[in-house]
């Protein structure tokens, strides 16, 4: 097993229609006015960018985001990643229930220097963080799509 691998999964139940959640997400430079662990994002270019992200364990990941799939139809956003972490991540936008079903996959190699020999150990830890990063991403969103 490479304990440096993960794969994510999040749903976030959403009382908002679709294509606003999907606008939300597509725009990717407003993540840290909402999403509290979002510390920047940084455009380079219309398909790629610079992000840093922190949750509640002392330490920040910065990675390389590439647009690979924009779908509003399918609504599916795709992106890969390069940098701390190495893989790729994908929204996926769904009319659910009264609102809107949002799922957030991604499977990513860790790559920043600090944290892979902490794999074994920190393992627990790192997936606990990422559950609260979410956490706190679907807050803020919520907070963000009744605001707009």
């Amino acid at each position: 097993m490479d304990w440096n691998h993960y794969r994510f999964r999040s749903l976030w139940l959403l009382p908002a229609p679709p294509a606003a959640v999907y606008t939300a997400l597509e725009r990717a430079e407003d993540y840290p006015r909402w999403w509290p662990q979002v510390r920047s994002v940084t455009r380079l270019d219309a398909e790629t960018g610079v992000i840093t992200i922190r949750s509640a364990l002392p330490y920040g990941l910065t990675s390389t985001v590439r647009e690979t799939r924009r779908d509003p139809a399918a609504g599916v956003l795709e992106v890969t990643l390069s940098g701390d972490i190495d893989g790729w991540a994908r929204w996926t936008v769904l009319p659910g229930g009264p609102g809107t079903l949002a799922r957030y996959d991604q499977e990513v190699h860790v790559r920043k220097p600090l944290l892979r020999p902490l794999a074994v150990p920190g393992r627990p830890l790192f997936r606990l963080n990422h559950r609260l990063m979410m956490r706190a991403g679907r807050r803020g969103l919520l907070r963000h799509l009744r605001a707009v």
